[in-house]
């Protein structure tokens, strides 16, 4: 069953989440939900989030390229540029 962000209580959405219980306790789903900020019209963020950690670890997702995450439906190359983005920066936090 389809359902849009907004349906959900807001205890259940991941942005609130984060605000009340914060980061460390939300799960690799919520916090890919986070930033890839919207879904499509068949598929709400979560359930590409989701979409997503099937196809790929989240610990393989560092070593992924935007043409392989753009070949998963609702990833579009700016999604794909974000989430990369985003990742180097853990990468390069990491290190120093």
């Amino acid at each position: 069953m389809y359902y849009r962000i907004k349906e959900l209580p807001e205890t259940e959405r991941p942005r609130e989440r984060l605000k009340k219980v914060g980061s460390s306790q939300l799960t690799d789903k919520e916090l890919l939900a986070i930033l890839l900020k919207t879904g499509t019209k068949e598929k709400n963020v979560n359930d590409l989030s989701l979409e997503i950690l099937k196809n790929y670890s989240l610990i393989s997702l560092k070593d992924r390229t935007i043409k392989e995450l753009t070949k998963i439906n609702g990833v579009g190359e700016v999604k794909a540029i974000e989430l990369l983005a985003a990742i180097e920066l853990g990468k390069r936090i990491v290190k120093n």
